[in-house]
C-alpha cells in the first residue's frame, strides 16, 4: 500500500489525479497540500494547509515516506503578472522538489508541464522558458523516477469557469476541430488518468509529449 502527496488537487487535472488515488486499492494514504481547506472528505485523504509554497518545513512530517509525488500546480499565461507567473511555475516547483528529495528521497515524481517547454531556457515565451527551467531542475535533482507530462490544449471534460475568452471559445469549438488538432490536444480525463497511472505503475519513457499521453491512455 502506497502513500502519495498531491499539490494542486483543487485544479482541473490535480483533482482528477486525486479522485483516481482515492479509488485505487493500491493507495492507502493521500496527503493533499492545499492553501485552504476544500470540500473533499475521504478517509484516505489528509489535507495539509500550507500558506507558503516556497517553504515546506512546517509540514515535513506529512511529506515523509511518500511513494509518489504529484505536482499539478499551474497558472494560465496572462492570469497573473510575469513575476508571479515565474514564481508559481519555477520557484514553487523547486521548493517542492527540494522538499520531496529531502523527506521522501525514494519517491516517484510526476510533474505537469506543458507542450513547448524549452529546456534550453532561451525561449522568449515565458511559459516555455519557465517550464523548461522547472523541468531542468527536476531532472538535475535526480529522483529515483521522474515523469514529465507535456499536454497541448487540455479540453475540460467537466464544466468549469474558463480562465479567459480564448479558452471559452476553444471549449465551444473543440468538438468540431478535435480531428484537426488531435496531436496537439488532450481531454482532462485522459491526462489525469495517465499522470496517475504512470506515477503508480512506472513507464519506459520519462517525458510524455501530447501524442505519448494519448498513446499511453489507449495502450
Amino acid at each position: 500500500m502506497k502513500k502519495v502527496v498531491i499539490t494542486g488537487a483543487s485544479g482541473m487535472i490535480g483533482n482528477i489525479v486525486l479522485q483516481h488515488c482515492i479509488a485505487s486499492t493500491e493507495i492507502a494514504e493521500i496527503i493533499s497540500i492545499v492553501r485552504k481547506p476544500s470540500s473533499t472528505i475521504n478517509a484516505k485523504v489528509k489535507e495539509v494547509v500550507l500558506d507558503n509554497f516556497l517553504d515546506y518545513k512546517t509540514i515535513q512530517n506529512s511529506l515523509a515516506n511518500c511513494d509518489i509525488a504529484y505536482f499539478c500546480i499551474g497558472v494560465y499565461t496572462g492570469a497573473v503578472p510575469n513575476a508571479e507567473f515565474k514564481k508559481i511555475t519555477v520557484d514553487y516547483t523547486i521548493a517542492f522538489a527540494n522538499a520531496i528529495k529531502q523527506y521522501s528521497p525514494n519517491a516517484t515524481v510526476c510533474f505537469l508541464s506543458g507542450a513547448g517547454a524549452d529546456r534550453s531556457e532561451k525561449s522568449k515565451v515565458s511559459f516555455a522558458k519557465y517550464k523548461g527551467i522547472a523541468e531542468n531542475y527536476l531532472i538535475a535533482t535526480a529522483f529515483k523516477q521522474l515523469y514529465i507530462f507535456r499536454p497541448g490544449y487540455i479540453y475540460p471534460v467537466q464544466k468549469r469557469k474558463e480562465p479567459n475568452l480564448f479558452y471559452a471559445f476553444l471549449r465551444v469549438i473543440y468538438p468540431v476541430i478535435k480531428p484537426l488538432i488531435a496531436t496537439q490536444s488532450v481531454t482532462s480525463d485522459v491526462l489525469g488518468k495517465v499522470i496517475f497511472t504512470k506515477g503508480l505503475d512506472g513507464a519506459a519513457i520519462n517525458t510524455f509529449e501530447n501524442v505519448d499521453i494519448t498513446k499511453a491512455y489507449n495502450d
